[in-house]
């Protein structure tokens, strides 16, 4: 089972970026998955999650369908094809300080919503190796 992100590259501020996340070995669509980001000399920041859902919905399971650190509400936005197996990352309104190697992460229990996996990186079992964003200020 891996993980693999793809989507990453400079933007300028204001700009936008999609993020994707490509499971292979697995279901991704049963399985929370969550979007960390690290900036250069700091830790793993969790920033969104999207809740494990059926295999033939791209909605979010409807508890706990998807959450968002305060870092980015309102100008990240979560999404799942599974179709595809794949999950996203859409980032509008780019910043400086969003700059850094964003990883996608898969939560170790399947159907479990966000509101239990949550954004803490050590409730995540399966990560990408990450795809480096950069937004010069």
């Amino acid at each position: 089972a891996r993980l693999e992100e793809s989507g990453g590259g400079s933007v300028q501020p204001g700009g936008s970026l999609r993020l994707s996340c490509t499971a292979s070995g697995f279901t991704l669509a049963y399985y929370s998955v969550a979007w960390f980001r690290q900036a250069p000399g700091k830790g793993r920041e969790g920033i969104a999650c999207i809740s494990g859902t059926d295999a033939n919905s791209d909605q979010a399971a409807s508890v706990g369908g998807t959450m968002y650190a305060d870092s980015v509400q309102g100008r990240f936005t979560v999404a799942r094809r599974n179709s595809d197996n794949t999950a996203f990352l859409q980032m509008n309104a780019l910043k400086s300080e969003d700059t850094a190697v964003y990883y996608c992460a898969a939560y170790h229990e399947p159907l479990a919503p966000c509101s239990t996996s949550g954004l803490k990186e050590t409730n995540y079992g399966l990560f990408g190796r990450g795809t480096q964003v950069t937004v010069p200020s």
